[in-house]
């Protein structure tokens, strides 16, 4: 019901000099001592609750945000922390690579060396061989052709040389008179009789 249709049904029970918004005194004193105990009730028992969860509440935020900024700097410094260690790998990269281009290098020198001193160690066998293998044949032909002059000297000469001393100065002599004539000399030593 609204305040009018309240107004309305007080006015036709007949009661004039009441006045309907007015409750009596004695309702509005026990109204205003429960209200009073209400409201006294509120502050002892209740405000004290509801202050101690807002407190315990401000404080779990306030540890949150706390505990959140301490993470977060904590982060932070692990971050930085992480970034040193990265920038230190890559320089220790750097100076690994930089150290092994340089091994490189010197093992690649050393080994060109070693190729080197066994390229001259080879040569020089390869020389030793080939001088030893023209003095045998040298030596080879020298009594190849020793033996072919022999026995053209003996078949002009007509008898046998028979010393072997003979025989190996004719050659020598013969040789000497081939090389000589090799050269452009052009003398050629006369040949050597036997016994004289």
């Amino acid at each position: 019901m609204s305040a009018t249709s309240i107004l309305i049904a007080a006015a036709e029970s007949g009661h004039s000099d009441e006045n309907v918004l007015i409750p009596p005194l004695s309702e509005l004193l026990i109204g205003t001592l429960s209200f009073a105990l209400l409201v006294a009730f509120f502050f002892w028992k209740i405000r004290p609750q509801i202050a101690r969860t807002y407190a315990q509440r401000t404080e779990r935020i306030e540890g949150g945000l706390a505990r959140a900024e301490a993470a977060q700097r904590e982060a932070q410094a692990l971050l930085e922390q992480y970034r040193a260690q990265l920038a230190e790998a890559r320089t220790e990269a750097a100076r690994i690579r930089e150290e092994a281009h340089s091994e490189g290098r010197q093992i690649t020198e050393e080994l060109r060396a070693a190729a080197q001193r066994e390229i001259a160690e080879i040569k020089a066998r390869a020389d030793a061989q080939l001088a030893a293998d023209r003095a045998q044949i040298v030596a080879q032909v020298r009594r190849e052709v020793g033996e072919i002059a022999v026995d053209l000297a003996s078949k002009i000469v007509g008898f046998q040389l028979e010393s072997s001393a003979t025989q190996n100065r004719l050659i020598d002599d013969f040789i000497a008179a081939l090389d000589n004539s090799a050269e452009g000399v052009g003398t050629v030593a006369a040949p050597v009789r036997p016994g004289g």
